[in-house]
């Protein structure tokens, strides 16, 4: 993993000049930033079944930032699956993740990123705060 990131990088560097360097990072650390705030607005709202909305919406926020946003996304969003499945292994009794949940929650990251609405996958009651 840590080498398939490592080439994405390089790649991006060699792809990527001048302006438009600065411009690809920018949108990378702003697409974290909304990756973040959605992961939080998530603990804070503890509203069940909406993971898949703020997952979707962390997404779509940002890859409104541009190709640096969606790269961003896209790392964190494998990362953060990755690492579920992982967890998942230590806990007792724990039937794991399931491989249905990693498919739908591939299903709203991909969603968020490709542009359309993240309202699709918002639960009936969550408040409008969110």
């Amino acid at each position: 993993m840590k080498l398939f990131i490592g080439l994405v990088f390089c790649s991006l560097i060699l792809g990527v000049s001048g302006e438009g360097w600065y411009s690809f990072f920018k949108a990378a650390v702003q697409g974290t930033s909304d990756m973040w705030r959605a992961f939080w607005d998530m603990k804070e709202a503890n509203y069940q079944n909406s993971g898949r909305y703020f997952r979707a919406r962390g997404n779509y926020e940002a890859a409104q930032r541009g190709p640096g946003g969606i790269w961003a996304a896209k790392i964190l969003s494998d990362a953060r699956e990755n690492a579920q499945r992982v967890t998942d292994l230590f806990k007792p009794g724990s039937s794991g993740h399931g491989r249905e949940d990693s498919r739908t929650n591939r299903a709203a990251d991909e969603w968020g990123r490709s542009g359309k609405d993240p309202n699709h996958f918002r639960p009936a009651g969550l408040p409008d705060k969110y």
